[in-house]
C-alpha cells in the first residue's frame, strides 16, 4: 500500500502548488503597484514562475501516475496532462506568444485544470478507501 500513502499527500501538494500558482499571477501586478520594490526580486520575474513548475511537474507526475494506475480514471490524467502542457507551454513561451495578460490567463486556466484532475484522484482515493 505505499502507492496509496504517496499518492494522496503529492496530490496536495499539487493542488496547494497550482493554487499558489494562481495566486502568484492574479496578486503579483496589484502587489507591484502596491510595492514597486517587488518588481527588484525574483517574485515578479520568469525564474519563480520556472521554479513554481519545477516542483508542480514532479508532485503532479508521481500523484497522477499512482492515481491512474489504481483507478484507471482516464479524466484524472487528461486533466492532469492538459493542465501541465498550459503550465510548461506559458512557462517556457507564454508571455512572447500569448502577451502578460494571455501568459497569466494560461496559466491560471493550467493551474485550475492540474488541480480538478489531482481534486479529481483525490477523491476516487477517498471513495476506494485506498489508505485502508
Amino acid at each position: 500500500m505505499m502507492k496509496d500513502t504517496v499518492q494522496r499527500p503529492f496530490d496536495r501538494l499539487a493542488i496547494a502548488l497550482s493554487g499558489l500558482c494562481v495566486v502568484h499571477c492574479l496578486l503579483t501586478p496589484v502587489a507591484l503597484v502596491l510595492f514597486p520594490v517587488l518588481a527588484a526580486t525574483s517574485v515578479a520575474d520568469d525564474h519563480f514562475h520556472r521554479l513554481l513548475l519545477g516542483l508542480v511537474l514532479p508532485a503532479s507526475l508521481v500523484a497522477l501516475v499512482l492515481g491512474c494506475r489504481r483507478h484507471k480514471d482516464h479524466l484524472v490524467i487528461s486533466l492532469g496532462v492538459i493542465g501541465l502542457v498550459l503550465l510548461m507551454f506559458t512557462a517556457i513561451g507564454g508571455h512572447a506568444v500569448l502577451g502578460e495578460r494571455g501568459e497569466r490567463w494560461s496559466t491560471v486556466l493550467g493551474s485550475v485544470t492540474l488541480a480538478l484532475g489531482h481534486l479529481r484522484n483525490h477523491y476516487l482515493c477517498r471513495r476506494n478507501a485506498c489508505d485502508a
